[in-house]
């Protein structure tokens, strides 16, 4: 539209100083180079530029001629219709918050499961399975402006057996297959790092996106030794790597032992250089902050409860939760440009295609997955959330009294 004005201003002081037979011939090639109707077309060239002189409110206006702007509220119906926006809102909320490249193949794949819990119509649901991850996006933009947080870390460095240890700064194409992991903590402090506070301990495999989530009591080493033991027997895949950052937590003789007798690949990153470990740092946020929020957990009760939220999550992320894969990534100037695998896979059906794992191990996860439904689990994490934010916000009430019987007790 904007080069079809710019074309219409150059030929209109050509067109008003023009004869009649050229006019014409002005009228029949601007017609059909632009596609104006000729009527329209007329009045625009013989009026373009030129002034008059009104009274407005008893002051004199000059008044100019262009083409007027496009009145709001015309055009087609919108497709989308506000119950499709009310389930889309109810479906993105319900499963906390997926982006619209997450949310969009998930939905079309799990629509089965979806229907009835959530009552969507059959108009609905041919939207749902219709809409694009962009539009999904759109329409909930305004809901997720309302949400916005960020928190702190507290990594503290291990510097003993540093040497022993081999650094990884990337991973080659030999061992990007299901078994190499990259672990880290993250911290459940609050606002304030003193004192003992839990931790959860969580692994991510490079190559399918798989994650494992363990709570963890405090930061002493012991707790991350009996984790990982109950991870790699949890997995339905062979534990072949380990890679961390330089945390006390990991960077200690016994895991280095561990890791030694089971036959563990263990590396570490350099230090402050968080991209060493880009493929667990983005899911601290969105596998665990998410759900579990930014509270202080430092109770062994609220540990528990840590426990139970992993449980059904872990299963809902590993087996109905797409992701995508970023293939690279250039310099463009000063921005970056990246470029993503188009095909959007949960972990499971990464690991379903991949070669380097046996066809047993195939089948066990296929076996498993026909006995679950991501509604039902995401019913347990919400209800296991609940929990373990009532017994929060009960144990921070329980500080608040004695702290105010503490002061009677004084005065």
């Amino acid at each position: 539209m904007s080069e079809k004005k710019a074309l219409a201003r150059e030929v209109s002081t050509r067109y008003q100083q023009a004869g009649r037979k050229d006019k014409t011939r002005i009228l029949d090639e601007l017609v059909k180079t632009a596609g104006y109707n000729r009527k329209y077309l007329v009045h625009v060239l013989a009026n373009w530029g030129k002034t008059t002189a009104v009274r407005l409110s008893g002051k004199t206006v000059r008044l100019k001629a262009s083409p007027g702007k496009r009145r709001k509220g015309g055009g087609r119906k919108p497709v989308y219709t506000d119950e499709f926006v009310a389930a889309l809102r109810n479906i993105w909320a319900f499963f906390w918050y997926r982006c619209g490249k997450i949310l969009a193949p998930f939905i079309r794949e799990q629509m089965r499961h979806l229907e009835r819990p959530f009552r969507i119509t059959k108009e609905v649901k041919k939207l749902l399975l219709a809409a694009s991850p962009a539009t999904i996006d759109r329409k909930l933009k305004a809901d997720k402006k309302k949400l916005a947080f960020k928190g702190k870390s507290g990594t503290k460095p291990g510097n003993l057996l540093k040497k022993q240890i081999p650094v990884r700064t990337y991973y080659a194409d030999a061992d990007k297959k299901p078994g190499f992991f990259e672990i880290d903590t993250v911290h459940h402090c609050g606002a304030s790092e003193s004192g003992e506070f839990c931790l959860t301990l969580s692994a991510t495999d490079v190559y399918s996106g798989w994650v494992e989530l363990r709570p963890l009591l405090n930061k002493a080493e012991k707790w991350v030794l009996e984790a990982l033991p109950g991870i790699k027997s949890s997995l339905p895949f062979p534990f072949l790597g380990l890679d961390s950052d330089n945390g006390s937590e990991f960077i200690n003789k016994p895991l280095v032992k561990w890791c030694s007798a089971e036959g563990i690949q263990f590396t570490r990153s350099r230090p402050y250089h968080k991209n060493d470990n880009c493929y667990i740092e983005q899911k601290n946020n969105a596998c665990v902050r998410n759900f579990v929020g930014h509270y202080r957990f430092s109770s062994v009760q609220e540990c528990g409860a840590l426990a139970a939220v992993y449980r059904p999550l872990c299963l809902l992320l590993n087996y109905f939760m797409p992701t995508q894969k970023l293939l690279n990534k250039t310099r463009v100037g000063s921005k970056i440009q990246k470029v993503y695998d188009k095909k959007v896979l949960s972990p499971y059906q990464r690991l379903l295609v991949s070669p380097d794992l046996s066809e047993e191990c195939k089948k066990g996860l296929a076996k498993r997955y026909k006995l679950l439904n991501p509604v039902r689990l995401q019913q347990e994490v919400h209800a296991a959330v609940d929990a373990l934010v009532s017994l929060n916000r009960a144990r921070d009430l329980e500080g608040v009294e004695s702290l105010a019987a503490s002061a009677l007790q004084a005065i």
